[in-house]
């Protein structure tokens, strides 16, 4: 049974603003969140589900159920979302690299009985992934969308926490445990200021929206890190984003299904392990401002469902990544290239890339492209 646009948008803003547990939004962080259901609800089918968006969110500020601050930013007037329902607590992950779990970060992350409760809180809602200090100091290092909670089928009194297909993200830098020595999740803290070792200690546990916001905030790499470096300040501030006036806090969970801003870790992250250099022709051309020519490429696409994780990546020169994305290059699980008998001038590519027609991977195995995305760009993409 369909709903009407109007039913339809009312509970996409009630489960917007209940999720992020901020009546303030807006608008295009609602599309970003919402705006599928909704066409999904109203069996839609129409060209101009932004418009009707629009439309419907003036109809509830004429009933009184939304306040307009300023262009696109609006506030929730109608009942508050209850604090104590399932789902409105964001929480913290802790994973480690030789986990007996065998958690796959980018699908699940399997846990015992013990944290049932703890995790039915968070189901639902974005979480952290934090490595702790001493299985590898990478602090909190990654975000995604806890969609719901299984049992295991492999192990009785465990269960899987799913992850919303799409959602992970590792940020573009690693946030310690603590910076200019104050913790940056407050929430582990007593009142007195010390480490509250039985919460630190907690594999699964909610998290404020406070502490979530700085986490993420420190992680998240921006625009300018990318950019071409120029001490003149008047080019600097031709690539900047004007700001949005202050009404508010705006949850950064908001951010996280932004594609400009996974673009950013993204890149980040696997031009960093590739040291700015193509793997499969061992280019590494940087401009007088410093920026890399090598680009992120995406080893299984993001339309297919492909994570934003470095080893579903790979750093391309532009060339390359042109042939890798069409299917006229591929690799094997070593690491092997593959040439597509499509190529019109294959000397020529064979001259571009290594001799032994090798690509180069990072040396951590943690870093280097899986098979299981290695093994989709061979059966969708690659074209023998």
């Amino acid at each position: 049974m369909t709903k009407s646009w109007s039913d339809a948008v009312t509970d996409a803003v009630r489960r917007h603003v209940a999720a992020t547990g901020l009546r303030t939004f807006t608008r295009q962080a609602l599309i970003d969140s919402q705006l599928d259901n909704i066409v999904s609800e109203t069996g839609s089918a129409g060209a101009t589900p932004h418009q009707t968006l629009s439309r419907e969110l003036q109809q509830l500020r004429d009933r009184g159920l939304l306040e307009f601050l300023d262009h696109g930013i609006y506030r929730w007037m109608g009942a508050a979302p209850n604090p104590d329902r399932k789902g409105l607590h964001k929480g913290v992950f802790v994973i480690g690299s030789h986990s007996i779990y065998q958690d796959e970060p980018d699908r699940f992350y399997r846990f015992p009985v013990k944290w049932l409760a703890n995790a039915s809180k968070i189901e639902g809602n974005w979480i952290i992934y934090q490595e702790p200090r001493r299985a590898g100091r990478r602090g909190y290092y990654a975000v995604a969308r806890f969609e719901k909670i299984v049992p295991d089928p492999a192990k009785e009194k465990m269960y899987l926490a799913l992850i919303a297909p799409g959602s992970y993200l590792e940020f573009g830098r690693d946030v310690p445990f603590q910076v200019e020595g104050a913790a940056v999740e407050r929430g582990l803290l007593n009142p007195d200021g010390r480490l509250n070792n039985g919460r630190a200690i907690q594999s699964i546990r909610p998290i404020s929206d406070e502490d979530f916001n700085r986490i993420v905030g420190l992680g998240l790499v921006d625009e300018d890190e990318l950019l071409p470096r120029s001490e003149n300040a008047e080019v600097l501030n031709t690539v900047r984003e004007e700001a949005l006036p202050w009404h508010g806090p705006i949850d950064r969970a908001t951010m996280l299904v932004n594609r400009a801003v996974r673009d950013r870790q993204f890149r980040k992250r696997v031009l960093d392990v590739y040291d700015c250099r193509c793997a499969l022709t061992g280019m590494k051309l940087i401009n007088g401002g410093g920026r890399a020519e090598a680009q992120a490429a995406h080893i299984m696409s993001v339309a297919a469902g492909g994570p934003d994780l470095v080893n579903n990546g790979i750093a391309l020169s532009g060339t390359v990544h042109w042939m890798f994305d069409r299917g006229l290059i591929s690799l094997s699980d070593d690491g092997e290239i593959l040439l597509s008998r499509k190529i019109n001038d294959i000397e020529g590519v064979r001259r571009l890339i290594h001799d032994d027609q090798k690509a180069r991977f990072p040396i951590s195995l943690a870093h280097r492209p899986h098979a299981r995305y290695l093994d989709w760009h061979r059966r969708e993409c690659f074209s023998p």
